[in-house]
């Protein structure tokens, strides 16, 4: 059986060598907990059947997750014929997993047990912009989210910190996010391991979107996509064979810094911190659009979301400009990399629903040399 949760897919080092016995007891092991994580609940029959195993390697198995904690009887099976049976489930407190969101205007951390519960959480609104405070404010935040959770930093066993921003992992350098104060400096991963050697990981925001569609959402039968994503501004992602290619320096999918027909060129875009598809989709110019369209507003979300209730033919002309503008930042993409489907997600495109879905594949049939499926994106948050 094959794990199909791209954060067990995406190996930058896959497996190689000969298939010992205590490779083929981790294998195991692995799939069977991910069963239990993805089905809740199950009898050592459920998993034996659905992993293939023998019965006498599936009571091996889950003897050995037993005693090292990580899964635990919680019931026997009822209202089925047949003798009962004892149904295990993962041990949620057999380990703790730390998420900490980094935006310009706000730090905010979770916590989660084994079985996904959050179990505590704090934001830390207007953080300080100092150079080199970013990663010090982001372990505050963490830390204030375990006391609520009445745990420690030592009990974590992951931490992952999602920035607005391409990280460089051999330079451990943040790049694209000069909007993003006090995280600029390089040794970000040493700035924010914990003293015990807890695992830490940065990415990208808008790839772990992509990792959040394929697992519970929009791309689940999915294995090559790109997600697009438009919030706050435009960001993409990239998964190809079920793992996400972040590029040399992590940059793949950066789209906002395309230069498509049309947008007004954009100089020195890495020193700037913009491209030209990204200014010419947001700020100024998305409101110089609406307005020539009767629309007044700022918020580009605000903006979409009017312009779809309204139902008036000058919304439905503005919605239609911009699909054109996507589009044609989508049509680069797709002559570069010829995804299997495109995933609309965030904010904005949310907002513009299937609306705005429809006028981008009508543009990209027109203009794109192929047409993939397109899909809106349905994870929240």
């Amino acid at each position: 059986m094959t794990p199909t949760d791209p954060a067990a897919t995406d190996r930058s080092r896959p497996r190689t060598g000969p298939a010992r016995p205590a490779l083929l007891r981790t294998i195991n092991d692995e799939v069977a907990l991910r069963l239990l994580l993805e089905r809740g609940p199950s009898s050592r029959s459920d998993v034996v059947r659905l992993t293939g195993v023998s019965k006498p390697t599936g009571s091996q198995m889950f003897a050995r997750l037993e005693l090292a904690g990580l899964v635990r009887p919680v019931g026997v099976t009822r209202g089925k014929p047949g003798r009962t049976a004892l149904l295990y489930e993962i041990n949620p407190d057999a380990g703790l997993a730390a998420a900490i969101d980094v935006t310009p205007v706000n730090i905010h951390a979770q916590v989660a047990n084994l079985a996904g519960a959050v179990i505590g959480e704090h934001e830390l609104a207007r953080p300080s912009r100092t150079a080199g405070s970013g990663p010090a404010n982001a372990l505050d935040t963490l830390d204030r989210a375990l006391e609520a959770a009445g745990r420690r930093r030592s009990e974590v066993t992951c931490l992952v910190v999602a920035a607005t921003g391409s990280y460089d992992a051999a330079a451990d350098l943040l790049r694209y996010a000069r909007h993003l104060h006090g995280w600029h400096n390089a040794g970000l991963v040493r700035a924010l391991q914990p003293a015990d050697g807890v695992p830490v990981v940065i990415e990208n925001d808008v790839n772990l979107a992509a990792v959040a569609e394929r697992r519970a959402g929009a791309a689940r039968d999915l294995a090559d996509f790109f997600l697009f994503w438009v919030g706050d501004g435009i960001g993409g992602a990239l998964m190809l064979e079920d793992r996400l290619r972040r590029g040399a320096t992590g940059g793949a999918g950066e789209v906002a810094f395309l230069q498509p027909p049309g947008a007004a060129v954009v100089h020195n875009p890495a020193r700037g911190g913009s491209g030209g598809l990204q200014r010419w989709t947001d700020g100024s110019e998305l409101a110089d659009l609406a307005r020539a369209h009767g629309l007044r507003g700022k918020d580009a979300a605000a903006l979409v979301a009017a312009a779809v209730a309204s139902g008036a033919p000058s919304s439905g002309q503005f919605l239609d400009a911009l699909a054109l503008r996507y589009a044609l930042g989508l049509s680069a993409v797709i002559a570069v990399l010829d995804p299997g489907a495109i995933v609309l997600a965030g904010p904005v495109l949310a907002a513009g629903g299937e609306q705005l879905r429809g006028r981008i594949g009508r543009h990209l049939d027109d203009l794109a040399v192929a047409s993939p499926r397109l899909v809106c994106g349905t994870v929240q948050g």
